[in-house]
């Protein structure tokens, strides 16, 4: 009788060595699930949003179904999983830049280095050493593999999926990177954590967009962040009044979140804002070329938008804006090369324009070649002339 406690001994200490190396990497809470854990209610839940379409056109959710559905599918193998979170909680309030309409606001978890591979690389480190410890074998994860992170991180009692479908810590609130570590070692899991959002529906009465259908529920083709960051194609005109200045991603439904004045203080944040993407003018960005994007996103997340969809973004914002001083530079954007980029442009100064001067301008259309860009003058020049 004297090996199962034995054995259950060594599992206890190498989950506290996972645990205490995971912290002195940088990760602000780290704990273990189990890989069945989240087997039937997190598949059932994402294959009702994919039956109603709310992925939009991320067909990779659909095409991942399985193996996102259960972690065993992704690595048979798999005996334990820890789920970290790392505090990314910004030093100001985001939502203050959505009052100065001539300044471009960007996710805060998109205003630094990409967090993927900031995240990444503490990961491997962690998990060498672990399995250095504890031998067997590992795999990280970052966001961008088919784990549910989310409901994993439940399941480990990292915090809660809150009704913004973000996840809530207590001592986080909506900001924390989440990555996870796959290790064949069986270590004890931790307990999951329950709903602490109560009748709160400040998350999801902030919405620009409505993209809550209800509470726990997205639809991502309403959501700014979707909109902005993986919709290609023109933005639908539908949204783009309730975009406002928000260039790429919208924090409003995370910062809101009551739960995040217990973060204050907490640990500093991994990751600080650059001063220059905090409010950028909208007139330094709407003028980029490749080179000049991809010098200012140089290890950013925003760069892998590209540079004409994100120059898309700022053309929305500017329409937006009110900012007459904005027209000259909208109005070279119609000789971009791509008709995204041209197409916005039409949209944009069809908001700063006057009626005559932007129907004047609308004479020039009949150069365009493009369908898409020849669609947004006449939709602009119809919406002028009613």
């Amino acid at each position: 009788m004297a090996a199962p406690a034995q054995s259950a001994s060594k599992s206890e200490r190498l989950k506290a060595f996972l645990i205490s190396e995971a912290h002195a990497a940088g990760f602000d809470v780290a704990r273990v699930v189990a890989p069945d854990a989240i087997a039937g209610k997190a598949s059932s839940g994402l294959d009702a949003y994919l039956k109603k379409g709310r992925h939009g056109t991320m067909q990779w959710l659909a095409e991942t179904r399985e193996r996102r559905s259960d972690p065993r599918t992704l690595w048979p193998e798999v005996g334990s999983i820890l789920m970290l979170g790392m505090n990314y909680g910004p030093g100001h309030n985001p939502l203050d830049v959505l009052a100065h309409k001539d300044r471009a606001a960007i996710s805060v978890y998109a205003q630094n280095r990409d967090y993927h591979d900031l995240i990444k690389g503490k990961l491997k480190g962690v998990a060498g050493r672990f399995a250095a410890r504890a031998g067997g074998d590992v795999k990280v994860f970052v966001d961008t593999a088919p784990v549910m992170e989310k409901p994993l991180a439940e399941q480990a009692g990292l915090g809660w999926q809150g009704k913004h479908s973000n996840l809530v810590s207590r001592e986080f609130g909506s900001w924390l990177f989440l990555g996870s570590i796959f290790t064949t070692a069986k270590l004890p899991p931790d307990d999951p954590e329950i709903d602490h959002c109560g009748s709160c529906r400040a998350c999801l009465d902030i919405c620009p967009t409505d993209a809550f259908p209800a509470p726990y529920q997205l639809d991502a083709r309403r959501c700014i962040s979707y909109l902005t960051i993986e919709h290609n194609g023109p933005i639908p005109d539908a949204f783009r009044k309730a975009i406002g200045n928000r260039i790429y991603g919208c924090d409003d439904c995370l910062a809101v979140c009551p739960w995040n004045k217990f973060a204050i203080n907490v640990r500093e944040a991994k990751l600080r804002a650059r001063d220059d993407l905090k409010a950028a003018a909208l007139a330094d960005l709407v003028t980029l070329d490749d080179a000049a994007f991809r010098a200012l996103f140089s290890g950013s997340p925003v760069k892998r938008t590209g540079r004409n969809r994100f120059l898309r973004n700022v053309l929305i914002a500017c329409g937006n804006s009110g900012d007459v001083a904005l027209i000259e530079p909208c109005r070279q954007c119609l000789d971009d090369k791509s008709a995204g980029v041209r197409g916005a442009a039409v949209w944009a100064l069809s908001q700063l324009l006057d009626r005559e001067d932007f129907l004047r301008l609308n004479q020039g259309a009949a150069q365009e070649t493009d369908d898409s860009v020849r669609h947004e003058w006449h939709m602009a020049a119809t919406q002028q002339q009613g």
